[in-house]
């Protein structure tokens, strides 16, 4: 299966980029290389792309897509939490662009024996880097149902959290649960069926909230994100995609603290914390997808684009 991965908001990263053609440009989250490609497209000989993912399979499919830009391009398995730690391995202390497209790719969607999905019956898997531990059948059979309440709560902000939980301690002390299909029907009965006309699949939250947590996405975001712009120069520009609100909140609230860090009480003639702004938001709200891209790729749907300029 072809790693096809349709970039969101393609032209409006670019833009936001503003791509220069000497530049060096990291993509934390390569996927396909969508992003990744058409910024190399815009770099002269000196320009250089550097991606970073944990996905074997993206890995593949992205070395193949940019072996025409030879050496301008260099791939690192690995999570965007290292980026620090790569570019340093590399020479490179700052850059002029950082993309992160954040959440499950189209390709993980669909490659059913991932497990990713609740559309195919398949082994509960959900990892994003198969080298790691954790999976998806061992949060499902494992987590106390306290944990499993807080987690479909939190990160899937289901308000069937309790009922779901409890089903499935229930269910997995007959016999464990090990296959997206399983899972899936029991979230379905756990749901009342007037509330199943609404949002989409009755099991798209639940998947949704063990794969954050299978990933740790939350997590290595708010731990990262300060860090990152950081990592860009003068002018630099950090482009972020998120896909639910819970991303969006944590993007929205460390470019605000980036832009805004003084603690000082508001009626403080002076500031006296010290705390200096390191950059500007480039757009005041995020970006959305156009009509036309949501109907063509409705994955786009639920977007939204934040644009960091660094001073």
């Amino acid at each position: 299966m072809d790693f096809n991965h349709k970039p969101v908001l393609l032209d409006e990263v670019i833009r936001g980029l503003q791509v220069k053609p000497d530049g060096v440009y990291v993509d934390g989250t390569l996927g396909g290389a969508g992003h990744a490609s058409e910024v190399c497209k815009y770099l002269g000989e000196s320009g250089r792309l550097i991606g970073i993912d944990q996905d074997e399979d993206a890995i593949a499919a992205s070395r193949e897509r940019l072996k025409p830009y030879g050496g301008k391009v260099t791939i690192v398995r690995s999570n965007y939490a290292d980026m620090g730690q790569v570019l340093k391995e590399m020479g490179i202390i700052c850059v002029d662009g950082i993309i992160l497209d954040l959440g499950v790719s189209s390709f993980q969607l669909d490659t059913a024996e991932r497990g990713f999905s609740y559309r195919y019956d398949a082994p509960l898997d959900m990892r994003m880097d198969n080298r790691q531990e954790l999976t998806a059948a061992t949060v499902v059979n494992e987590y106390s149902e306290s944990e499993l309440y807080h987690l479909i709560r939190n990160y899937g902000e289901d308000k069937f959290a309790k009922n779901i939980a409890k089903n499935i301690v229930i269910e997995r002390q007959k016999e464990a649960i090990q296959t997206t299909g399983r899972l899936a029907h029991i979230i379905d009965y756990s749901i009342p069926a007037r509330m199943k006309k609404q949002g989409g699949h009755p099991a798209k939250r639940t998947f949704q909230a063990i794969r954050i947590e299978v990933n740790r996405e939350l997590e290595v975001l708010e731990n990262n994100i300060k860090n990152m712009i950081d990592l860009l120069k003068p002018g630099g520009r950090f482009c972020v995609i998120t896909f639910h609100s819970l991303e969006d909140r944590i993007v929205k609230r460390a470019f605000k603290e980036a832009q805004d860090p003084c603690i000082c009480p508001p009626d403080f003639p002076v500031c006296v914390c010290g705390r200096e702004s390191r950059g500007r938001l480039a757009v005041r709200k995020p970006i959305l997808p156009s009509p036309g891209e949501m109907e063509e790729n409705p994955r786009a749907k639920s977007a939204k684009l934040r644009i960091f300029e660094h001073i």
